[in-house]
């Protein structure tokens, strides 16, 4: 496809509504306010401070816009998701994670032809450099997977030279189609060197979700058969986690995208964002809160201790920070769980038995209810990522492979947008005023406890 990422999308942009007037004691400056697709209306302060000498300040950028983008649209109080104005829960019920990753990028769903064609296109660069073995070799036995990945990932620049000039579609298309079909093999890599056991090889015939798993279990000596309620449990999760609009991750791929950085660069750089335990790691925390809690007959002690607001305790994987009505992802995500659990006939096993009583009374409990502390895509995730055989190390590492289409689809609109400007935020600044440096034979000593 001689298109570049966004050729298809048809989208009305914004279009400005209205103006606001913002004053304080010693300015008055008109602001334009701007309407999208849909959801809330934006105050335009791009040339606040050339017009009037003032910044805005809003740590964590909550309340601001840093870019206009025609992706991913959620709404947290109405609990929706959209990927290109398709819901989360249709692409999840009805579609596969590589159809996801095609929208995603090209702005539509494929017909039957052009589906083929990306697919065997993602199919056809799913292995790596043969180099990049030593890469792996490198690193001690007992080194985190994520601290791998943004190693590896990293070092994918230095491989394919003919896949960086940012200025150029097609080189920005062959670089995406890359990382999302090269990066189940480097994390399966990642996993086996961990447990100590060999690089299995991609195998083309397999679908996206079929070849990760193949490649994270099976072993030389014996078949390996791929069960295709797991595979379809391991595509969902993919699709359920392929964007989530501007997060931490997203906005750092941005970020580092802003100045000219490669994509291989700026994708690691969302995985070492990802890493955080407040943002990809909040599985993998779920998990361990149930380590913690140790056994069902412990738990209307932390539940009590939940709902102590002097407590420090939190219940990890309820609720969520964006959504405030529930997560549209969770659903599908509870049906998936619960089918991975069926399947491989496993609900005895201590940990999943502590989880499926605390699921029961988060459904059930006023005090969970009337707070919406429901369970979350994180909390089913963990679960079904744990009855799957991954260790809890590897579970951001999958959260990593889902969300690259994501990074990538939001780095090439970055990239095609004529207004994109390198990243630079203000700051209100609260150290010393200027003062004069005095030779340290002069300086007064500071006393120090």
């Amino acid at each position: 496809m001689g298109k570049t990422m966004q050729d298809s999308y048809n989208g009305q942009g914004f279009s400005k509504v209205e103006e606001a007037d913002l004053k304080a004691s010693d300015m008055s400056q008109a602001l334009s306010v701007y309407e999208g697709t849909v959801g809330p209306k934006v105050i335009d302060v791009t040339r606040l401070y050339g017009k009037s000498g003032y910044f805005t300040y809003d740590p964590g950028f909550a309340s601001t816009a840093s870019c206009e983008s025609a992706i991913t649209y959620i709404d947290g109080e109405k609990g929706v998701l959209l990927h290109r104005g398709y819901p989360i829960e249709q692409l999840a019920e009805h579609g596969s994670f590589i159809e996801t990753c095609y929208l995603l990028l090209y702005g539509e769903l494929p017909d039957k032809s052009h589906l083929a064609d990306f697919d065997n296109a993602i199919r056809r660069h799913t292995m790596v450099h043969e180099q990049m073995q030593v890469f792996f070799r490198g690193f001690r036995r007992d080194a985190h997977p994520m601290a791998v990945m943004v190693g590896v990932v990293g070092a994918l620049s230095a491989f394919y030279h003919d896949s960086l000039d940012i200025t150029d579609p097609h080189q920005r298309m062959i670089a995406s189609r890359r990382m999302i079909a090269k990066m189940p093999t480097i994390a399966a890599m990642a996993y086996k060197y961990s447990v100590g056991q060999p690089f299995v090889y991609p195998r083309n015939d397999l679908d996206y979700a079929s070849n990760f798993l193949h490649m994270c279990f099976s072993v030389p000596c014996e078949p390996y058969e791929i069960n295709p309620v797991l595979a379809r449990a391991m595509d969902r999760i993919f699709i359920l986690h392929a964007d989530h609009e501007q997060n931490a991750s997203t906005s750092t791929v941005r970020l580092a995208g802003s100045s000219g950085a490669n994509p291989f660069a700026c994708v690691a750089a969302g995985i070492a964002c990802l890493w955080g335990p407040a943002h990809g790691g909040a599985n993998e925390a779920a998990l361990n809160m149930l380590h913690q809690i140790g056994d069902v007959k412990n738990i209307p002690e932390y539940i009590a201790r939940a709902k102590d607001k002097d407590d420090p305790f939190r219940l990890m994987g309820f609720g969520h920070r964006v959504y405030k009505n529930h997560d549209p992802r969770g659903r599908i995500m509870r049906e998936t769980c619960h089918a991975v659990l069926d399947k491989m006939d496993i609900r005895d096993e201590p940990l999943l038995k502590i989880a499926l009583e605390l699921e029961r009374i988060a459904l059930s409990d006023n005090y969970f209810i009337e707070k919406k502390l429901y369970p979350n895509i994180d909390f089913y995730s963990g679960i079904t990522l744990r009855a799957l055989g991954f260790p809890t190390s590897m579970f951001t590492v999958l959260f990593a492979i889902a969300r690259t289409v994501g990074w990538i689809a939001q780095w090439n609109e970055m990239i095609e947008d004529p207004k994109q400007r390198i990243g630079r935020p203000r700051q209100l600044y609260i150290g010393p005023a200027k003062r004069d440096y005095v030779p340290a034979r002069k300086r007064r000593s500071m006393a120090r406890d």
